[in-house]
């Protein structure tokens, strides 16, 4: 019974939001299961960069940073919790940049993950600023309801910057890291013993020619990997680059742009258990025009069979209002064959997004132009409100 009514709420969800945005539920949104907020109010203004994992009992957990603002002192790494068929808990906090009792920094992009056989691990950044900054964790033992003391990792390792780490099949970590202090430049962590001592890779770009962080990842099979990585919107910079391993990730070629566009914001990618990869990320460019705040006002989900050449699936939100955003998304397919999403929604709030794969319609996306004709860029049902 319980699972029968979350089922009618989630299908009267979507119905219900599409009727709002001037399109029927199975108009521009197939696929899309849930659409829902990790909470309404908190004690806390402004969230963002939030990450998202399933525990083996089934519970979901998100992470994030909240505060007064980014860079603010007071900004914490917050951590939610929602367990099959229920609710998301209130926000706690699990992480803080206190040094002692006069000095205090801001926490940055918590990532949550679990390797298969190892604790849970969370990471995230503390420091002043991306150029300044340096990387934390924090592991539990009981799936995220105790942690331990934070620990520091030493430079010039950093953790994953913003999205998962991937597991081969022997067992190997694939982190995707970048440093800001000598331009945007993006470098692999590989673990061999799940995550208690790490390799540094790279960097795989200049800061230069081609400025870029935050990698995402997609597996192709064997030890091929193509790594994702966001670019800074600076000197022809704005489009999505990629990397290629054939090695399981010791090595990577030269980075190259994509056909896709990036807006100096951050992306997502995953591999479907079918064979298929998505892409989350927000189709536009820094200083586009009537797409919100740089280019955030929309946010999209695209699918490719060969990381190469893409398909416009589903415009998840949309909004031209110059301060408003979607931002910073990430992405995961849960055991049930589903693929969570959550992104931050204007940094006031955290959204959480469910969609099934396999009822996706898809078009191509042809020179990096995204066909409004068969996707189009529909207002967000919540804030036409």
């Amino acid at each position: 019974m319980k699972n029968t009514f979350t089922l009618l709420h989630s299908v009267c969800m979507v119905v219900v939001l599409s009727l709002l945005s001037g399109c029927s539920s199975e108009e521009h949104r197939e696929g899309i299961v849930l659409e829902e907020f990790l909470y309404e109010q908190a004690d806390f203004p402004s969230c963002h960069s939030v990450t998202i994992v399933e525990l083996e009992n089934g519970d979901l957990l998100a992470t994030y940073f909240g505060g007064t603002h980014e860079r603010h002192p007071d900004v914490e790494i917050r951590l939610q919790r929602k367990t099959p068929g229920g609710q998301w808990s209130a926000p706690q906090s699990v992480a803080t940049g206190i040094q002692n009792d006069t000095l205090r920094y801001p926490t940055w992009n918590p990532v949550i993950f679990q390797p298969d056989g190892g604790e849970l691990m969370l990471y995230y950044k503390v420091g002043p600023s991306p150029k300044e900054w340096w990387g934390e964790y924090i592991t539990s033992a009981d799936n995220g309801y105790t942690w331990s003391a934070p620990r520091r990792l030493e430079l010039p390792l950093l953790g994953p910057i913003k999205n998962k780490p991937i597991q081969l099949a022997d067992g190997t970590l694939i982190s995707g890291s970048s440093d800001e202090r000598h331009g945007w430049r993006a470098h692999i962590e590989r673990s061999t013993d799940k995550g208690h001592t790490w390799e540094f890779i790279g960097p795989l770009n200049d800061g230069k020619k081609i400025a870029a962080i935050q990698p995402a990842f997609l597996q192709h099979g064997g030890d091929t990997i193509q790594v994702l990585c966001r670019t800074n919107g600076k000197n022809g910079n704005n489009r999505i680059v990629q990397a290629w391993s054939y090695d399981a990730g010791k090595s990577w070629s030269e980075m190259t742009e994509t056909t896709l566009p990036n807006n100096n914001s951050g992306i997502d990618a995953v591999t479907l258990r079918d064979g298929r990869h998505l892409l989350i990320y927000n189709h536009s460019t820094r200083n586009q025009e009537n797409m919100g705040h740089k280019g955030r006002g929309v946010i999209n989900l695209a699918v490719s069979r060969d990381g190469i050449n893409w398909e416009a699936a589903l415009v998840l939100d949309y909004i031209d209002q110059p301060e408003k955003q979607y931002s910073y998304p990430s992405m995961i397919q849960t055991a049930d064959g589903l693929v969570h999403i959550v992104y931050t929604w204007h940094r006031q709030r955290i959204k959480h997004v469910v969609v099934d794969p396999q009822k996706l319609e898809t078009y191509p996306i042809i020179d990096g132009v995204w066909p409004t004709d068969k996707v189009p860029f529909v207002m967000s049902p919540v804030d036409a409100l």
